[in-house]
């Protein structure tokens, strides 16, 4: 719905780019009139330079190209300069900071949680090799005297050392290595979910889970939110489609494929493992030679998150520091070189390192994410672009005017069933959240 929600606005904002380009070009021939200078002089003048740079808008072009169509990639943050008053484009850009900030800390907890349980339970008396994927406690031994939380500080500080400094530079000509990524991680889910079935056919399966606990809504909100959401990146993924007559149903098919391999991977992980043994971070689940002889697997399992999420974690530091510049960019205005190229980098690196210190509790860490940062992009901004994109086109271009990607939801009660829902995210998360804090 939310999705329908954003490529509306998409439409509705490429409509207003053209609509002002067509008046400037309006505006650019009517001085061109009033000069006196006729077309011939032009040509003579400029040549056939002029007419190869300037589109005619012709009666013609203008009948064959919908006002709507979605030809231009805007971006959420453009999309909400266009639509939102001030107000509404700095809680925009605070909601999109704040998912930043909750991404890096889940990246940063991650990938130190994953070197943590595999180097811990090398230097252990497992004949595995790897690990034996046991839950073991922060207070435990890893080398010595030296426990696992140790460690993982220990890890926590290589890891912000040797990533940390790319914050202070640009990230660019990553085509290649998210290409990289994206296959491992392919490899390592399918590889899970097979390793699993065998497991669960060999009757070996330890999970017993009951028909329903009602505790785990309260989280199951924020997880939710933060594994579908992609709201952010629809503009990159929507725009290069040639054909968008059926987009629609092409992206509610992504979303039920996506439904469904993340059920199979739920589903088997869940009847694989005891809830008791289950870690959060799934991969470590598969250092344990009982599932699995092979130590490439294991290792690769192992340490999956370290290689691909080391690669997110600069770019993602980059996008939120970018970020911090444009909400307080004043037009016309420069930033000192000490505050471009230290206190923004420093702002978006420290804070998600502290929290990673505090805690590792990853759960809870994707689970207030999605709830609240995640919540405003996922339901919330999508709603308002979709309330403020309507409102605006009507008023431009009149109330006849029919946005051609206008969402099948069109009827002013699913936006407010959008924000009702948001809200419902916001409370379950909220009260998990304080529950936790009472039991402790």
């Amino acid at each position: 719905m939310t999705t329908t929600f954003v490529m509306e606005a998409m439409a509705a904002a490429n409509a207003q780019l053209r609509w002002k380009r067509m008046e400037k070009h309006k505006e650019d021939d009517d001085e061109d009139s009033s000069s006196g200078v006729s077309d011939s002089d032009v040509l003579l003048q400029d040549g056939y330079e002029r007419s190869e740079t300037r589109p005619i808008l012709s009666v013609q072009r203008r009948g064959s190209l919908n006002i709507f169509e979605i030809t231009e990639r805007v971006e959420m943050g453009q999309m909400a300069s266009m639509f939102f008053n001030k107000v509404g484009v700095n809680l925009f850009y605070f909601c999109i900071i704040i998912y930043l900030y909750g991404d890096l800390a889940i990246y940063a907890a991650a990938v130190p949680v994953s070197l943590m349980q595999v180097t811990c339970s090398i230097t252990g008396n497992h004949s595995c090799g790897v690990g034996d994927g046991t839950k073991y406690n922060d207070t435990d031994k890893c080398w010595g005297p030296i426990r696992r939380i140790d460690a993982y500080r220990l890890y926590l500080a290589a890891f912000t050392l040797l990533l940390g400094p790319f914050t202070f530079f640009n990230v660019q000509k990553t085509k290649y290595l998210q290409i990289m990524t994206s296959l491992m991680r392919w490899i390592a889910f399918v590889i899970m979910i097979i390793l699993a079935l065998i497991r669960i056919g060999k009757g070996e399966g330890e999970g017993h889970p009951p028909l329903a606990q009602l505790s785990g809504i309260r989280n199951l909100f924020g997880v939710c939110v933060y594994s579908f959401m992609c709201q952010h990146s629809l503009p990159s993924l929507i725009t290069p489609i040639s054909k968008k007559q059926h987009v629609n149903k092409l992206v509610l098919l992504d979303y039920i494929l996506i439904l469904g391999f993340y059920s199979l991977l739920s589903f088997t992980a869940i009847y694989c493992f005891r809830n008791e043994t289950l870690m959060d971070m799934y991969t470590l689940n598969f250092t344990n030679c009982d599932i699995i002889n092979v130590a490439f697997i294991r290792y690769f399992l192992g340490l999956f998150p370290v290689f691909t999420i080391s690669t997110n974690f600069p770019i993602i530091a980059v996008t939120l520091r970018n970020n911090w510049k444009t909400l307080f960019h004043r037009e016309g205005g420069t930033y000192p070189w000490v505050v471009d190229r230290i206190v923004f980098p420093a702002i978006t690196l420290i804070p998600p390192v502290l929290v990673a210190v505090c805690t590792h509790d990853l759960e809870s860490l994707v689970g207030i994410t999605g709830a609240y940062a995640g919540n405003g992009i996922q339901y919330i901004i999508p709603a308002f672009l979709a309330y403020c994109s309507r409102k605006d086109s009507q008023l431009v271009f009149g109330s006849g005017t029919v946005n051609k990607h206008l969402s099948p939801f069109r009827h002013t009660f699913w936006i407010w069933f959008v924000l009702f829902w948001g809200l419902s995210c916001f409370v379950f998360v909220t009260a998990n959240i304080i529950l936790s804090e009472t039991k402790l």
